[in-house]
């Protein structure tokens, strides 16, 4: 026979348990409700990216050496700098395609930022006929002349008055474009003085395309200076993006 003690200890402990195991179901409920909840909270959409507008991008063609302008649309930021990234990554990423006209890998994640400054007053020549000249690295000019060309230099042609900007010429005047590129895009960029010619007119040309203020260009690579792109054109320059715009359609 069961003594009475023993009884009502075991009648305790069943009492216990179901009511452990009522109050786990309604947390495990609770739990699941929550879960539910959060589901539906949930956006079943891609978050709203900027809206698409109409950009040009100046693409360049290995087969005859032109630049061509070609019409995008594209989802393009506000802000000027992420703007100007935004339209170099699709450049960028037009020539890694399978079926590019000037195909060089690495894409838009070789654009690492892009700086927009005031453009200072630059001492190159700019040719009298209006053409540029695209000499190897290390030889007398850049692309219409840079900071260590030779000669009186022409701040009118580039488009910023001589001395330091004012205020207004920060707000409305010229600027100079600082594209900071990926390492990986520079080192396996392919070789050669008028491929790497045709990308950096590219990357000027797109950028005064759409925004015209962008008078000048700069380059670093993992935002140091380099002497070269990939052994020819000379990324110690300053170069002219009104240059560009005088190739479009025609080789450079």
């Amino acid at each position: 026979m069961i003594p009475r003690y023993q009884k009502i200890l075991f009648g305790a402990l069943l009492v216990t348990s179901v009511a452990m195991g009522v109050a786990l179901w309604q947390l495990r409920e609770r739990a699941h409700e929550r879960l539910i909840a959060g589901q539906n909270s949930a956006p079943t959409q891609a978050p709203e990216v900027a809206p698409a507008e109409q950009a040009t991008l100046l693409v360049a063609n290995d087969s005859d050496g032109s630049l061509m302008p070609q019409t995008h649309s594209l989802p393009l930021p506000a802000d000027p700098e992420a703007r100007a990234q935004a339209l170099l990554g699709s450049l960028l990423d037009l020539y890694a395609a399978p079926d590019a006209t000037h195909p060089v890998p690495g894409g838009a994640s070789s654009v690492l930022q892009v700086f927009l400054l005031p453009a200072p007053a630059l001492g190159g020549v700019i040719p009298a006929n209006g053409q540029p000249k695209f000499p190897a690295s290390g030889s007398g000019s850049s692309i219409a002349g840079g900071k260590d060309s030779g000669g009186a230099g022409s701040s009118a042609s580039a488009g910023a008055p001589p001395g330091s900007p004012s205020e207004n010429d920060e707000q409305t005047g010229p600027q100079l474009a600082v594209v900071n590129l990926s390492s990986g895009f520079a080192n396996n960029h392919p070789s050669g003085i008028e491929t790497e010619m045709l990308t950096l007119l590219s990357i000027c040309g797109t950028l005064h395309a759409n925004l015209p203020r962008v008078a000048q260009v700069r380059f670093l690579v993992d935002g140091q200076p380099r002497s070269t792109l990939a052994g020819h054109m000379d990324l110690t320059r300053t170069y002219l993006t009104e240059d560009a715009a005088q190739t479009e359609g025609q080789q450079p």
